[in-house]
């Protein structure tokens, strides 16, 4: 009996674990003011939205074969 209260409790803990909302900022907060020359006040959206600097795309080209490196004339040897 404890033991499948206990299972039934996690799997409700567990479940509410995927719940998805529109973000609201908590009871008695705002959102964070405004940039400086802003016209609107961004949503909560836009501010979790990364810029291409932190997240920059992939690079997907694969090389199919091997190369000869190029002469590097930086490439010396310790001193």
């Amino acid at each position: 009996m404890m033991r499948t209260a206990i299972a039934l409790a996690a799997l409700a803990m567990l479940a509410a674990c995927g719940q998805k909302a529109a973000l609201e900022p908590v009871a008695g907060n705002s959102l964070p003011p405004a940039p400086y020359g802003a016209e609107v006040q961004p949503t909560a959206d836009e501010l979790l939205a990364l810029d291409p600097e932190a997240a920059p795309d992939r690079s997907v080209e694969l090389r199919t074969r091997s190369e000869e490196r190029e002469d590097d004339p930086f490439d010396l040897p310790p001193e």
